[in-house]
Protein backbone atom coordinates (compact mmCIF):
# COMPACT_ATOMS: atom_id res chain seq x y z
CA UNK A 1 0.00 0.00 0.00
CA UNK A 2 1.37 3.39 -1.05
CA UNK A 3 1.36 6.01 1.68
CA UNK A 4 1.77 9.64 0.71
CA UNK A 5 3.21 11.87 3.40
CA UNK A 6 1.13 14.96 4.09
CA UNK A 7 2.89 18.07 5.33
CA UNK A 8 0.96 19.84 8.05
CA UNK A 9 0.75 23.60 7.79
CA UNK A 10 -0.65 26.20 10.13
CA UNK A 11 -3.69 28.11 8.90
CA UNK A 12 -1.48 31.13 8.34
CA UNK A 13 1.01 29.11 6.28
CA UNK A 14 -1.77 27.52 4.24
CA UNK A 15 -3.23 30.92 3.43
CA UNK A 16 0.18 32.27 2.44
CA UNK A 17 1.12 29.29 0.28
CA UNK A 18 -2.24 29.26 -1.46
CA UNK A 19 -1.88 32.97 -2.26
CA UNK A 20 1.66 32.35 -3.53
CA UNK A 21 0.42 29.54 -5.78
CA UNK A 22 -2.27 31.75 -7.25
CA UNK A 23 0.26 34.53 -7.89
CA UNK A 24 2.77 32.13 -9.46
CA UNK A 25 -0.04 30.54 -11.45
CA UNK A 26 -1.07 33.96 -12.71
CA UNK A 27 2.45 34.68 -13.95
CA UNK A 28 2.88 31.28 -15.62
CA UNK A 29 -0.56 31.16 -17.23
CA UNK A 30 -0.17 34.72 -18.52
CA UNK A 31 3.22 33.94 -20.08
CA UNK A 32 2.73 30.41 -21.35
CA UNK A 33 -1.02 29.82 -21.46
CA UNK A 34 -2.83 26.99 -19.74
CA UNK A 35 -1.68 24.07 -21.90
CA UNK A 36 2.03 24.91 -21.77
CA UNK A 37 2.12 25.58 -18.04
CA UNK A 38 3.12 22.60 -15.88
CA UNK A 39 2.38 22.19 -12.19
CA UNK A 40 6.14 22.04 -11.61
CA UNK A 41 6.52 25.49 -13.22
CA UNK A 42 4.21 26.89 -10.56
CA UNK A 43 5.67 24.98 -7.61
CA UNK A 44 9.22 25.93 -8.61
CA UNK A 45 8.21 29.59 -8.40
CA UNK A 46 6.77 29.06 -4.91
CA UNK A 47 9.54 26.77 -3.67
CA UNK A 48 7.42 23.74 -2.79
CA UNK A 49 7.23 20.20 -4.16
CA UNK A 50 4.58 19.10 -6.65
CA UNK A 51 3.14 16.69 -4.08
CA UNK A 52 2.53 19.62 -1.73
CA UNK A 53 0.67 21.44 -4.52
CA UNK A 54 -2.12 18.86 -4.35
CA UNK A 55 -2.76 19.73 -0.72
CA UNK A 56 -4.01 23.09 -1.99
CA UNK A 57 -5.52 22.36 -5.41
CA UNK A 58 -6.90 19.14 -6.84
CA UNK A 59 -5.53 19.86 -10.31
CA UNK A 60 -3.91 22.41 -12.58
CA UNK A 61 -7.42 23.18 -13.85
CA UNK A 62 -8.58 24.06 -10.33
CA UNK A 63 -5.64 26.44 -9.89
CA UNK A 64 -6.36 28.04 -13.26
CA UNK A 65 -9.99 28.57 -12.30
CA UNK A 66 -8.89 30.19 -9.03
CA UNK A 67 -6.53 32.48 -10.98
CA UNK A 68 -9.29 33.49 -13.39
CA UNK A 69 -11.65 34.21 -10.50
CA UNK A 70 -8.99 36.42 -8.92
CA UNK A 71 -8.58 38.29 -12.20
CA UNK A 72 -12.32 38.73 -12.50
CA UNK A 73 -12.48 40.27 -9.01
CA UNK A 74 -9.56 42.56 -9.88
CA UNK A 75 -11.42 43.79 -12.97
CA UNK A 76 -14.59 44.46 -11.00
CA UNK A 77 -12.66 46.41 -8.36
CA UNK A 78 -10.96 48.44 -11.11
CA UNK A 79 -14.33 49.19 -12.70
CA UNK A 80 -15.86 50.21 -9.38
CA UNK A 81 -13.02 52.65 -8.68
CA UNK A 82 -13.13 54.10 -12.20
CA UNK A 83 -16.90 54.60 -12.28
CA UNK A 84 -16.85 56.31 -8.87
CA UNK A 85 -15.47 59.47 -10.49
CA UNK A 86 -18.10 59.62 -13.25
CA UNK A 87 -20.59 62.47 -12.89
CA UNK A 88 -23.38 61.32 -15.22
CA UNK A 89 -24.82 58.00 -16.44
CA UNK A 90 -23.34 58.64 -19.86
CA UNK A 91 -19.89 59.10 -18.34
CA UNK A 92 -20.38 55.92 -16.32
CA UNK A 93 -21.01 54.01 -19.54
CA UNK A 94 -18.00 55.52 -21.31
CA UNK A 95 -15.70 54.80 -18.36
CA UNK A 96 -17.01 51.24 -18.06
CA UNK A 97 -16.37 50.48 -21.72
CA UNK A 98 -12.96 52.19 -21.87
CA UNK A 99 -11.76 50.51 -18.68
CA UNK A 100 -12.93 47.07 -19.75
CA UNK A 101 -11.43 47.41 -23.22
CA UNK A 102 -8.14 48.51 -21.67
CA UNK A 103 -8.04 45.55 -19.28
CA UNK A 104 -8.81 43.07 -22.06
CA UNK A 105 -6.08 44.52 -24.27
CA UNK A 106 -3.42 44.64 -21.54
CA UNK A 107 -4.17 41.49 -19.55
CA UNK A 108 -4.11 38.15 -21.40
CA UNK A 109 -5.95 36.41 -18.57
CA UNK A 110 -8.82 38.91 -18.69
CA UNK A 111 -9.02 38.32 -22.43
CA UNK A 112 -9.11 34.55 -21.97
CA UNK A 113 -11.78 34.92 -19.31
CA UNK A 114 -14.20 37.31 -21.02
CA UNK A 115 -13.41 36.96 -24.74
CA UNK A 116 -11.95 33.52 -25.41
CA UNK A 117 -14.44 31.73 -23.17
CA UNK A 118 -11.64 29.57 -21.82
CA UNK A 119 -13.43 29.18 -18.51
CA UNK A 120 -15.91 26.75 -20.09
CA UNK A 121 -13.13 24.52 -21.38
CA UNK A 122 -11.58 24.40 -17.92
CA UNK A 123 -14.93 23.56 -16.33
CA UNK A 124 -15.27 20.56 -18.65
CA UNK A 125 -11.86 19.27 -17.58
CA UNK A 126 -12.43 19.53 -13.84
CA UNK A 127 -12.85 16.19 -12.13
CA UNK A 128 -16.12 16.95 -10.33
CA UNK A 129 -14.76 17.02 -6.79
CA UNK A 130 -16.58 19.05 -4.18
CA UNK A 131 -13.83 21.68 -4.17
CA UNK A 132 -14.06 22.10 -7.93
CA UNK A 133 -17.85 22.32 -7.81
CA UNK A 134 -17.59 25.09 -5.21
CA UNK A 135 -15.30 27.03 -7.52
CA UNK A 136 -17.66 26.60 -10.46
CA UNK A 137 -20.59 27.79 -8.34
CA UNK A 138 -18.54 30.82 -7.28
CA UNK A 139 -17.80 31.61 -10.90
CA UNK A 140 -21.49 31.75 -11.87
CA UNK A 141 -22.18 34.58 -14.33
CA UNK A 142 -25.93 34.62 -13.82
CA UNK A 143 -27.66 37.98 -14.34
CA UNK A 144 -28.00 38.35 -10.56
CA UNK A 145 -24.26 37.94 -9.97
CA UNK A 146 -23.22 40.16 -12.86
CA UNK A 147 -25.73 42.76 -11.74
CA UNK A 148 -24.01 43.00 -8.38
CA UNK A 149 -20.71 43.98 -9.98
CA UNK A 150 -22.16 46.20 -12.72
CA UNK A 151 -25.24 47.76 -11.06
CA UNK A 152 -25.30 51.02 -13.04
CA UNK A 153 -27.62 49.79 -15.85
CA UNK A 154 -30.37 49.19 -13.28
CA UNK A 155 -30.20 52.85 -12.27
CA UNK A 156 -30.10 54.00 -15.88
CA UNK A 157 -33.25 52.05 -16.74
CA UNK A 158 -35.03 53.23 -13.61
CA UNK A 159 -34.15 56.86 -14.42
CA UNK A 160 -35.32 56.38 -18.02
CA UNK A 161 -32.12 57.83 -19.48
CA UNK A 162 -31.51 54.84 -21.79
CA UNK A 163 -33.42 53.47 -24.77
CA UNK A 164 -33.19 49.84 -23.57
CA UNK A 165 -35.50 48.85 -20.75
CA UNK A 166 -33.69 45.67 -19.68
CA UNK A 167 -30.45 46.19 -17.67
CA UNK A 168 -29.30 42.64 -18.43
CA UNK A 169 -29.43 43.42 -22.16
CA UNK A 170 -27.22 46.45 -21.53
CA UNK A 171 -24.74 44.37 -19.54
CA UNK A 172 -24.75 41.74 -22.29
CA UNK A 173 -24.10 44.45 -24.87
CA UNK A 174 -21.11 45.74 -22.91
CA UNK A 175 -19.64 42.25 -22.72
CA UNK A 176 -20.36 41.38 -26.34
CA UNK A 177 -18.52 44.36 -27.83
CA UNK A 178 -15.30 43.14 -26.20
CA UNK A 179 -15.01 40.60 -29.01
CA UNK A 180 -13.84 43.41 -31.28
CA UNK A 181 -10.46 43.15 -29.53
CA UNK A 182 -9.93 39.83 -31.34
CA UNK A 183 -9.61 41.77 -34.60
CA UNK A 184 -6.91 44.10 -33.29
CA UNK A 185 -3.95 42.38 -34.95
CA UNK A 186 -5.72 40.88 -37.95
CA UNK A 187 -6.14 42.09 -41.55
CA UNK A 188 -9.73 43.02 -40.65
CA UNK A 189 -8.38 46.19 -39.00
CA UNK A 190 -5.96 48.32 -41.06
CA UNK A 191 -2.61 48.97 -39.40
CA UNK A 192 -2.62 51.79 -36.90
CA UNK A 193 -6.39 52.26 -36.84
CA UNK A 194 -7.54 49.99 -34.02
CA UNK A 195 -7.50 52.64 -31.27
CA UNK A 196 -9.60 55.03 -33.39
CA UNK A 197 -12.03 52.22 -34.25
CA UNK A 198 -12.39 51.27 -30.59
CA UNK A 199 -13.06 54.88 -29.59
CA UNK A 200 -15.60 55.30 -32.40
CA UNK A 201 -17.33 52.10 -31.27
CA UNK A 202 -17.55 53.33 -27.68
CA UNK A 203 -18.97 56.69 -28.76
CA UNK A 204 -21.47 55.06 -31.12
CA UNK A 205 -22.72 52.61 -28.48
CA UNK A 206 -23.07 55.29 -25.82
CA UNK A 207 -24.81 57.74 -28.15
CA UNK A 208 -27.23 55.05 -29.29
CA UNK A 209 -27.85 53.74 -25.79
CA UNK A 210 -28.81 57.00 -24.09
CA UNK A 211 -31.82 59.12 -24.85
CA UNK A 212 -31.66 62.34 -26.85
CA UNK A 213 -32.14 64.35 -23.66
CA UNK A 214 -29.26 62.63 -21.88
CA UNK A 215 -26.94 63.12 -24.87
CA UNK A 216 -28.02 66.76 -25.15
CA UNK A 217 -27.44 67.40 -21.46
CA UNK A 218 -23.99 65.88 -21.81
CA UNK A 219 -23.16 68.09 -24.79
CA UNK A 220 -24.35 71.21 -22.96
CA UNK A 221 -22.24 70.31 -19.91
CA UNK A 222 -19.09 70.13 -22.06
CA UNK A 223 -19.70 73.38 -24.02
Amino acid sequence: MLVVAVTRFSDEDRERIRADLIKAGHDCFARFGFDRTRVSDVTDEVGIGTSTFYQFFDSKEALYLAVLLTEREHLFETLEAAVADAETPREEAEVTLRTTFGEVRSNPLIQRLFVDGEIRRIESQLDGTAADEDLIDDYSESPAVYGQVLPQPDKWVESEVVRIDDPDIIRGLFRSVLFVTQARETPVVPDGTYEAIEEALIQTIVAGLFTYEENTDRSATHD
